[in-house]
């Protein structure tokens, strides 16, 4: 199965949150492949950059990338289309808007906790979400 991480879920699995154990067990399993969009891992660097330090934020992105999570850097004019699209007419960060165009272009399921951001997508058949909580 494919399937796309935001920010949030892999957050939330480096630092042992409610649901870890679920994003965990997605990244580490053999038959899935896992991606994320080199925006979200910026999230996730700058996430604990701003709590800690330089060594521990390129500590977490090392982590995920050992699990064999695939960073794409989709950046081509269509894919920035896309993304401006769904940003002009969602309520959604930029960020969000990046995993869930790379989730429809990888036709996977994106993987998050965000409620409040993805269950309008969800609910209109945008893009699949799985909630890992």
């Amino acid at each position: 199965m494919r399937l796309v991480f935001d920010a949030c879920a892999l957050i939330a699995c480096l630092r042992d949150e409610t649901g870890a154990e679920v994003v965990e067990s997605l990244l580490l399993n053999p038959h899935n492949t896992c991606l994320v969009h080199a925006i979200n891992l910026c999230e996730v660097y700058y996430d604990f950059l701003r709590v800690s330090n330089k060594a521990t934020a390129q500590s977490a992105i090392s982590d995920l990338m050992a699990t064999g999570l695939i960073r794409r850097e989709d950046m081509d004019s269509a894919f920035c289309q896309k993304v401006g699209k769904l940003k002009a007419n969602h309520h959604l960060s930029l960020a969000d808007c990046f995993a869930i165009a790379l989730s429809n272009q990888m036709h996977s399921e994106l993987v998050s906790s965000d409620h409040h951001e993805f269950e309008p997508i969800a609910n209109s058949g945008i893009c699949p979400i799985r909630f890992f909580r």
